[in-house]
């Protein structure tokens, strides 16, 4: 079973944990790009089938295209069955490499136990889950976690934005987001409802985040959530709505995101690599290439990084672990 310490087995890969420990918040230096520009490693050649969530689908799909150009021979494949249903996929061994926008949870742990599936987990970047509003809804700003509960408790009676406060006017409340199997719903369920999976069920879900784009983007009275990465790149279509957690209305970025100002919606993401599989060759390199790169590649996938703290941390337990 993956520990908090198995982790550093791949991050002390190739000396990577030293890299890794001048990363952080504000970090600077383009390591892609002295990667990509290395010599092509053509003996490595093989799969790697990585499957999960949509949140993280970005970055997976960015870090396959570059690790592409250090190995052409190696065919890396990206799916989003959401955190749940690549997590189930990955302990019945049908995938290398699962992508989980929240932590596995200990009953998935279980199953894999079961199907003898040993991973590490990988943590990958930082997130903060963004709260969208039609590009029409003027009154709508900034909301209180006190009222997204009454957007989306699983008891909610709430048709109108009059209902979810009386100064809002009596516009017809369409609800987007993603589907049961995604780690984001469950996510933002367990932060604004208190309890994972706890939810209205009158909503529009969907696994596929450009749905709930296309949803809100429709509706006058839309309001959806997913990944920060899917508005940043969909801010023309859409209103970023603030989020006050009981310290006043904050937006989410780098900044808010890493010092978790951004409350209660900032989160870790991650990636689980399974033992059997970082035994090839190719998919050693593929995360050893994403820890080297990492800072690059979660800024350039508009995510936000690991945070110099983060970072500190898995250099000196990586440093505990080789004794």
């Amino acid at each position: 079973m993956a520990t908090r310490k198995t982790l550093m087995t791949i991050l002390a890969i190739g000396g990577i944990g030293a890299a890794l420990a001048a990363c952080g918040g504000g970090r600077s230096g383009d390591t892609t790009a002295a990667s990509t520009a290395a010599d092509a490693d053509t003996s490595l050649s093989g799969s790697i089938v990585i499957d999960g969530s949509s949140t993280v689908a970005p970055l997976a799909t960015l870090t396959a295209e570059r690790f592409k150009s250090t190995a052409p021979n190696v065919n890396v494949t990206v799916g989003t069955s959401g955190t749940g249903g690549g997590i189930e996929k990955f302990c019945n061994g049908e995938t290398d490499v699962a992508t989980a926008s929240r932590a596995i949870k200990d009953e998935e742990k279980a199953i894999c136990d079961e199907k003898q599936v040993t991973f590490k987990e990988l943590l990958v970047a930082n997130d903060g889950i963004a709260l969208v509003a039609n590009k029409e809804n003027t009154w709508a700003t900034c909301l209180t976690t006190d009222q997204l509960a009454i957007i989306w408790g699983p008891d909610s009676k709430a048709t109108s934005w009059k209902d979810v406060d009386p100064s809002f006017p009596d516009e017809a409340l369409k609800l987007y987001g993603p589907g049961t199997d995604s780690g984001t719903f469950d996510f933002f369920t367990k932060a604004i409802n208190g309890e994972e999976g706890a939810s209205r069920t009158d909503y529009s879900p969907s696994e596929d985040d450009n749905v709930t784009i296309k949803g809100v983007e429709g509706e006058k009275g839309g309001l959806g959530y997913f990944g920060l990465s899917y508005y940043e790149q969909n801010k023309d279509k859409l209103s970023l709505v603030q989020v006050d957690g009981g310290s006043g209305c904050v937006a989410p970025d780098v900044t808010t995101v890493q010092d978790g100002t951004y409350a209660p919606l900032s989160r870790p993401l991650y990636m689980y690599i399974a033992d059997a599989a970082a035994k090839r060759p190719e998919v050693a390199a593929f995360a050893n290439f994403y820890v080297e790169n990492e800072p690059t590649l979660t800024v350039d996938s508009l995510f936000v990084p690991l945070s110099t703290e983060q970072a500190a941390t898995m250099k000196a337990e990586a440093e505990a672990l080789a004794g």
